[in-house]
């Protein structure tokens, strides 16, 4: 029986580029929707931490415009996707947080990120 060589980082660069393309398609059909409905800017707050999260938040200017729910949902997965897309397992351990602010006008993303860590010193001395 043959063992094939796996080449993982031809795989991951492989995912990232799918990942890629299903963003992109996510991003232009949103932008068509948001635009329809006048909104100028979508503000998305995301939390990650002990293996999972979520986006907290979703808000549009000008303010007055409701984003439908299904919308709204929307929103928030394509905000998470692209955090997670830049930011790989931020969900983990301590986790991270941030926000995605998207001009809608000029098709720009701002993503604002933190990630949390813990930090240890460690000393160790025998026979003092």
């Amino acid at each position: 029986m043959t063992n094939p060589q796996i080449d993982y980082a031809a795989m991951a660069a492989q995912w990232r580029a799918e990942r890629e393309t299903t963003l992109k398609a996510s991003r232009t059909e949103l932008l068509a929707q948001l635009r329809t409905l006048g909104i100028s800017e979508v503000t998305a707050e995301y939390e990650g931490y002990g293996d999972s999260g979520n986006v907290e938040d979703v808000t549009v200017q000008p303010a007055e415009i409701q984003l439908p729910a299904a919308l709204a949902a929307e929103v928030g997965d394509f905000a998470w996707s692209l955090a997670y897309h830049h930011h790989p397992g931020f969900e983990n351990n301590e986790g991270g947080y941030g926000t995605l602010t998207w001009d809608i006008a000029a098709d720009r993303i701002t993503l604002d990120h933190a990630d949390r860590y813990v930090e240890c010193s460690h000393s160790y001395v025998e026979g003092l």
